[in-house]
C-alpha cells in the first residue's frame, strides 16, 4: 500500500514540476487532449443519431 502511495505522489511531483517549468507544453498537451476528447464525443453523436433516424 505505502509503494502505491509513494508511486501516486511521485508522479503528482513530476506533473507539479512539468506545470510549473513548461507551462506552454502542458497547455499543448493539455488543448490536445481537449481535441481528441471533443472528437470522440462528436463521433458518438453521430454514431447514436444514425442508430435513432435509421
Amino acid at each position: 500500500m505505502k509503494v502505491k502511495k509513494v508511486l501516486i505522489l511521485s508522479g503528482a511531483a513530476l506533473l507539479v514540476f512539468f506545470l510549473v517549468t513548461q507551462p506552454e507544453g502542458a497547455a499543448s498537451i493539455v488543448n490536445s487532449i481537449l481535441d481528441t476528447l471533443q472528437d470522440a464525443a462528436e463521433a458518438l453523436i453521430t454514431f447514436v443519431r444514425s442508430v435513432f433516424n435509421g
